[in-house]
């Protein structure tokens, strides 16, 4: 049963990276670290008269700053794109896969910016079908 750890663009991804790395190795288990692109609502109300591939350059961002710590972890992993509301998403793939432990940071925002951003860690903490690891920022 895979380990999923849950990566963004923030700086705190790193970090976050790392602790799933080590209950990967711990658990002797593969790690599936997965990126979740959410458009955000700009994207939908601009009209651009050429297309452009803003999850391509946002995941880019993304997979330069932690590839290589995967590439040096000497573990079993799997590097997986989607698309969607992350906490629905990663909700989804953690059941599909089977994993025994999602990995996730947390941003830290207050409760008034969770409740109107939303918050992916705690849908994840709720929801997930297995145990949730989360990361303070």
């Amino acid at each position: 049963m895979p380990i999923v750890v849950g990566v963004d663009e923030s700086p705190v991804s790193e970090r976050v990276l790392r602790k799933a790395i080590d209950e990967a190795r711990l658990r002797n288990e593969s790690l599936h670290a997965v990126h979740v692109y959410h458009p955000p609502l700009m994207y939908f109300a601009t009209t651009l008269s050429e297309p452009v591939d803003f999850a391509t350059t946002h995941r880019k961002k993304v997979w330069e700053r932690l590839l290589p710590l995967l590439e040096m972890s000497h573990i079993e992993w799997e590097r997986v794109d989607l698309d969607g509301y992350p906490g629905d998403v990663l909700n989804d793939y953690v059941a599909n896969v089977g994993a025994s432990l999602v990995v996730l940071g947390t941003r830290g925002r207050g409760d008034l910016s969770s409740l109107l951003l939303g918050s992916t860690s705690h849908r994840v903490a709720h929801l997930a079908p297995c145990d949730v690891l989360l990361v303070k920022t």
